[in-house]
């Protein structure tokens, strides 16, 4: 859950506590550049599209998610996409310092691709590899942890703790945390019965 509906959760959430910093940075970035402000309209459809290129990641994660867990193993997969998750969280944690706004359109890009992997596995893994008495349970995970990624995003984003101007950057790059946590424990859960069983034959 930590890795899976949790980043989907956070992610949707935590972006609108920043929303004036960032609206902010983009603008003393370009005038840096180019000597001139942006106009608000302009800056108002910046910020639209790195609120909304997480939705076109996370769209295009979940149309390739089904092939390549099929050829590569959901566990081997769900690893992957915590790397991509990292990544994510460099380029949001350094866009501050590099002065460039375009980093934090990529890394909520990357972010996008990594949820809609890892809320696509999610599901499939825990109910695979989980004994018949708890599958339910551990299915129920996936919105439990999604609720607890939208509660921690808020709580997160909040003035007093990464909400504020200086620290915004490590708000958005935060949830890097979770994937470096499931990252280094998933090597030690089993690999599903079903890839095991069907790409592996290996029936016992």
């Amino acid at each position: 859950g930590i890795g899976g509906s949790f980043p989907y959760g956070f992610h949707i959430s935590v972006i609108n506590y920043p929303s004036v910093h960032i609206r902010k940075f983009i603008n003393e970035t370009w005038t840096e550049r180019h000597g001139s402000p942006l106009h608000p309209e302009t800056i108002m459809l910046l910020w639209s599209f790195i609120v909304s290129v997480y939705g076109i990641g996370g769209f295009l994660g979940s149309l390739c998610c089904g092939y390549l867990t099929t050829r590569y193993r959901k566990k081997k997969c769900q690893m992957f996409t915590n790397l991509i998750m990292l990544v994510a969280a460099l380029f949001m944690a350094l866009s501050k310092t590099a002065k460039s706004f375009e980093m934090i359109l990529v890394g909520r890009f990357l972010y996008g691709i990594g949820t809609g992997f890892s809320l696509n596995i999610h599901p499939q893994y825990v109910g695979e590899i989980s004994p018949k008495k708890l599958r339910g349970f551990t299915n129920s995970t996936v919105s439990v942890f999604l609720t607890l990624g939208k509660l921690t995003g808020q709580v997160a984003g909040l003035r007093e703790i990464l909400g504020s101007e200086a620290l915004w950057p490590w708000l958005l790059a935060s949830s890097g945390l979770s994937a470096l946590i499931q990252l280094v424990t998933l090597p030690f859960f089993p690999d599903s019965p079903s890839y095991l069983l069907i790409q592996k034959g290996n029936e016992e």
